[in-house]
Parts: C-alpha cells; sequence; structure tokens
C-alpha cells in the first residue's frame, strides 16, 4: 500500500512491484508529503522518487493497466481473403510500379500465405486439419508422422536444370528415395529423404513417379509442393575418400538405373563418397572436376570384375611370354573363403585421407630392366646427398628369387631425416606400401619401341655405355615395362614415360620436391 512508506526504517527494504498510474501518482504524492524527521534518508527518497519518474517505469505501468482491462482479439477471421482480393486488385493494376510488384511477390510467398491462412485458423479456434486431396491414399495415423505434419514447401527450379531426386511408391503416393548430393533440391535443404509428395502447385499427384518427374521437368521458378515429411534426420556426411584403380564412364554402363546422373571419374581421381545407403550404387563427388553423381559400389565392382583374365602363372611371378590359348576363369567373389583373390590382386578403389605437406620416407622407382631407373637415383643422390640416400647392399649372397632390400638399412637412411631412394623388383611393393615405410612409388615406363632404339644408339654413340642391346632386348624391355603397368598400376603414385632421360629426371626432381610443399592424398591406414 502507498501509505505504508513511512512505516519502515528504511526505504531500501521496500519492494516496488509494477502498478497502474492512478497508484504511482498516490505514491508519488506520499513520497512528496513526508514530513522531515521520518526515518527514511534523504539519499533514500531522491533514489525512490527517481525510479518512480523513470520514463520506463512509467510505461511499464501504462501497458500493465491497458493489459488489465482489455483483450487481445484477431483483426480478423477472413484475412485469406483479403490477400485474395489484394493480389487480384494488384494484377489488374496498370504500369510497372516497383511497390506494386514487390507487395505481390511477398503475398504470392508460399510462406508468407501459409502464416495468414494459420492466424485465421487459430481466431476460429479451428485446430483440426481439414482432409487434403490424396490423403485416402496416404495414411497420415502413423505413430512416427503426426496428424498435423503436412507442410508446403516453395523450392525454386530453373527451367530444364534437373532436381537430382528419384522417388518410389508407397501407400499409392510418390515418396523421395534418393536425393543426389549437390543438386538444386540438396543445395536448398527443404526435403528429405522419405518425404511424400502430395501436391504440386496444386496438382493433387498419384501413385505414378514418371507423372510426378514430368511435371517437375516442366516447371520453373518457384514450385509449391505439399509435402507430407518423413522426420527423418538426414545423417551425417560421411568423410569418406576414395582413389579408383580403374577409369569409369556411366555412359557405357549397361547396370547404372540412369546414365544421366551417373559420375564420370578417372584413374587416381580422388572422389569424396557422401551416401552409401545403396549397396550398389553410392553417391560420390569427383574433387578433381566438381562432379557429383553415382558410381557402382565396391561390391558391384568386384562383383564385375570376377570375371578375371589369367596372366599369372602358377608361381604367381609374371610370366616371360604368353603361350598357348588365353585363358579365362570366373570366380565367384568369396574373400573369406577363396585365397586366390589375393594372387589376383582385384583392386576397385582405395580409402585414402588428406595429409599436410610431408617428406615421403621413401622413393621407390618401378620399371623394366634397362629403362633407366638406376641412372635417375645416382642423379638424384649425387644433386642433393644432404635429403637422398639409399641402402647399403648385403654382404652375404642373397637368393635369385630375392626382391626386398635390408629393411634396417632403409630406417638407417630414414633415421637421417634423408629419402631413401629404392629400386626393386615390383613385387616388393606390397611390402613397402605401409606406414613404416610411406613410399612415394614412380614407375618409370618405357617408350614406344623406336624411340628406345634410338636412345641406345645415341648412348652407344657417344660412348657412355659399351653394351649393345640387340633388337630383342629391346622389345623385351617395352613388353616387360607393358606387364609391370598392368599387375602393378594400383600401387603407382606417378608414372614417368623416360623418352628423353634429362627430361624424365626433371620431371622426377620436380615432382618428389613438390610433395613437401601441397597436401597429399595418402592410404587411410597411413593415418589411422
Amino acid at each position: 500500500p502507498a501509505g505504508g512508506v513511512g512505516q519502515n526504517p528504511s526505504i531500501r527494504d521496500i519492494h516496488v512491484f509494477v502498478c497502474s498510474p492512478p497508484a504511482m501518482q498516490q505514491v508519488m504524492e506520499n513520497l512528496k508529503g513526508l514530513p522531515s524527521g521520518t526515518a527514511a534518508q534523504d539519499m533514500d527518497l531522491i533514489f525512490l522518487t527517481g525510479i518512480m519518474e523513470s520514463p520506463i517505469v512509467r510505461s511499464l505501468a501504462k501497458a500493465h493497466e491497458r493489459l488489465e482491462v482489455m483483450q487481445l482479439t484477431a483483426v480478423g477471421e477472413n484475412n485469406m481473403e483479403l490477400v485474395t482480393d489484394i493480389l487480384e486488385s494488384l494484377h489488374s493494376a496498370e504500369g510497372d510500379d516497383v511497390a506494386a510488384a514487390e507487395l505481390t511477390r511477398i503475398l504470392e510467398e508460399p510462406h508468407f500465405q501459409c502464416l495468414i491462412e494459420t492466424h485465421d485458423n487459430v481466431a476460429v479456434k479451428s485446430y483440426e486439419m481439414s482432409p487434403t486431396p490424396g490423403s485416402s491414399r496416404v495414411s497420415l495415423s502413423s505413430s512416427l508422422v503426426p496428424p498435423d505434419a503436412v507442410r508446403m514447401i516453395g523450392i525454386q527450379k530453373r527451367a530444364g536444370e534437373p532436381l537430382g531426386v528419384t522417388f518410389r511408391v508407397e501407400g499409392g503416393a510418390p515418396v523421395i528415395r534418393r536425393i543426389l548430393h549437390g543438386s538444386a533440391i540438396a543445395r536448398q535443404g527443404l526435403l528429405h529423404v522419405g518425404d511424400v509428395i502430395l501436391e504440386v502447385d496444386g496438382h493433387a499427384m498419384g501413385g505414378d513417379p514418371k507423372e510426378l518427374q514430368e511435371l517437375l521437368k516442366d516447371c520453373s521458378g518457384t514450385v509449391t509442393l505439399k509435402v507430407l515429411p518423413s522426420y527423418r534426420e538426414p545423417p551425417a556426411p560421411p568423410q569418406v575418400f576414395l582413389k579408383p584403380h580403374f577409369k569409369y564412364n556411366p555412359a557405357t554402363d549397361n547396370l547404372i538405373p540412369c546414365r544421366e546422373v551417373g559420375l564420370a571419374f578417372s584413374r587416381g581421381d580422388v572422389l569424396h563418397v557422401v551416401n552409401k545407403e545403396d549397396p550398389n550404387w553410392w553417391q560420390a563427388t569427383n574433387l578433381v572436376v566438381g562432379d557429383t553423381g553415382l558410381i557402382p559400389s565396391q561390391f558391384l565392382e568386384e562383383k564385375r570384375k570376377a570375371f578375371v583374365r589369367r596372366d599369372w602363372d602358377s608361381s604367381g611371378m609374371l610370366c616371360g611370354t604368353m603361350t598357348g590359348k588365353k585363358k579365362k576363369k570366373k570366380m565367384m567373389y568369396l574373400t573369406s573363403k577363396n585365397a586366390e583373390f589375393d594372387r589376383y590382386e582385384l583392386q576397385t578403389y582405395e580409402e585414402v585421407a588428406r595429409m599436410p605437406p610431408f617428406q615421403r620416407k621413401t622413393l621407390v622407382l618401378i620399371g623394366a630392366q634397362g629403362v633407366g631407373r638406376r641412372s635417375l637415383k645416382n642423379r638424384l643422390i649425387v644433386i642433393n646427398p644432404l635429403k637422398y640416400g639409399t641402402t647399403v647392399p648385403s654382404r652375404r649372397v642373397r637368393r635369385p628369387t630375392s626382391t626386398a632390400p635390408r629393411w634396417d638399412s632403409i630406417h638407417e637412411v630414414v633415421d637421417t631425416r634423408r629419402t631413401c631412394i629404392l629400386d626393386v623388383n615390383p613385387q616388393a611393393l606390397k611390402v613397402l606400401k605401409t606406414a613404416e615405410f610411406m613410399p612415394f612409388v614412380v614407375f618409370i615406363a618405357a617408350p614406344e619401341l623406336d624411340t628406345l632404339r634410338a636412345m641406345h644408339k645415341a648412348v652407344v654413340d657417344a660412348g657412355l655405355t659399351t653394351k649393345l642391346l640387340t633388337e630383342n632386348d629391346l622389345k623385351k624391355t617395352v613388353d616387360e615395362s607393358a606387364r609391370i603397368r598392368r599387375a602393378y598400376s594400383h600401387y603407382f603414385d606417378l608414372t614417368i614415360v623416360n623418352d628423353h632421360l634429362d627430361k624424365a629426371f626433371d620431371q622426377l626432381q620436380e615432382e618428389v620436391e613438390h610433395l613437401c610443399l601441397q597436401p597429399q592424398w595418402v592410404p587411410v591406414s597411413w593415418v589411422f
């Protein structure tokens, strides 16, 4: 009460509540009428008077009074009719009025119209959803989807631009089956896998996905969809990166469900896999060209490549020549039970991870005999002995079938912070390509036979060698180089055709030094 101020020993103990302006006026008069010598201190009275006279407290008091004596009511219950009348007037208006065009755009926005419609429903206390076209085809009584979950969604579409969406039929209505990563729908983020499409621009959808596809194909601009959402949270995009060991062209693939959405790639490209729900077709982005589409899954590609041409002898070594009729072998892909797949080196994808620039522990040079590997290795070491080294030959006699250098000798070079250069048999790659050695594998390929013949003649004429190679020796080098490429290309990080030794050396040196300056894609087993 206003009159209780003078009864308290200290005004600091008073709790001020928001009251009406008449009551506040009475409090102000009581404060001014306090006799001198009261228990209230002068500073306290000045402080309280300042609070009561502040504009904020007076505004609160006025709002409190208005809320007590007034009840909020809706402006109207037929605002959708009002919006329709305004739009008709705007459309019939002549001239290019910028303000009228902007108002028309706002009033025609699906989200704005949904807001006005909701306002009208609340105003008349109509909280039940009216029957919608297509409700007989789609059950709304699912425990996972509440009956009032139908939404109006406005998507933007350019003429001729594919949406990147595929559909299936469930309960007599089209349901979104797949949304391609990077497509127009994925970028807008308004639709999700499992959403049911009930209407397109007011046109009720039946159970024919082709009808929906054709209707969406002809649309442009803002397309209004009535959607029954799935309420399933989209999974976080998986950070899976693959390096393919084969070239793929969807235009020549008879298995792909839709060639237009296929993703072409080349051997060695980096693919970011964004969806692996389909066991046969994954969604991926080619980081080299930036395109997104479907690629064959590892399971599908391995199953397709299970029909293998036999190019190995019984010992697993490369054959010198092929004799007799070529053999083909058809094998079922059962990795856990069929050890022959280890021999056939069935390679499709390799999972990789992006690493910051770093110096590789080893540089492995692979190539046919006489292709120039040793010359390239020795030149690198001579030019920069502080950065490159090689293994110390073992004193003991090795068996002729031995393919691997001494591992402790490699570690001795790596421990001095140098890259160990190795020119080894290709069969050693399976042991070397691990996190222990982190090799950068370079295949030194032989040139064409005519070029190789001319190079050998130039070396002999210059007096740089006294070893004369026969025509059969040169052909053997070219054939062996081709066989190594076919059998071990999935291990190669770089291929250099040695058609000119100086040019091949410059390319090799530039690529190796580039590793310390740019991020690298390496096998994921090296990182995790």
